[in-house]
């Protein structure tokens, strides 16, 4: 099956790093942009950064210049490199992205299963 792995969340002191990846698996024919998103409890879920299949990034606010998304269409990856991380930085961070299967005509978005990252002061 066609599906989105998440790996690297954890806990990181504040001002550390961390990098979070996320694998896009199965016979996947293309992938347009891919993303991450984040909810800490009693929030919405809300992006943190966007990439398109030509690399144009965008990204929230609060994670500019601390936060860079890139990705690898080779081995069908996205990154998430978090520096200086802080407290409020603390929730479940998803991967999204638009994929389209092999003999597909359609892309069909996709999320990932979430990652936590708690960042402690």
């Amino acid at each position: 099956q066609v599906q989105l792995v998440e790996s690297g969340g954890g806990l990181v002191q504040s001002g550390g790093s961390l990098r979070l990846s996320c694998a896009a698996s199965g016979i996947i024919y293309s992938i347009g942009t891919m993303g991450w998103y984040r909810q800490a409890p009693g929030k919405q879920r809300d992006v943190v950064a966007t990439i398109t299949t030509g690399g144009t990034t965008n990204y929230a606010d609060s994670v500019k210049g601390r936060f860079t998304i890139s990705r690898d269409n080779a081995q069908k990856m996205v990154y998430l490199q978090m520096n200086t991380v802080k407290p409020e930085d603390t929730a479940v961070y998803y991967c999204n992205a638009d994929l389209k299967r092999w003999l597909s005509d359609k892309s069909v978005n996709y999320w990932g299963q979430g990652t936590q990252v708690t960042v402690s002061s």
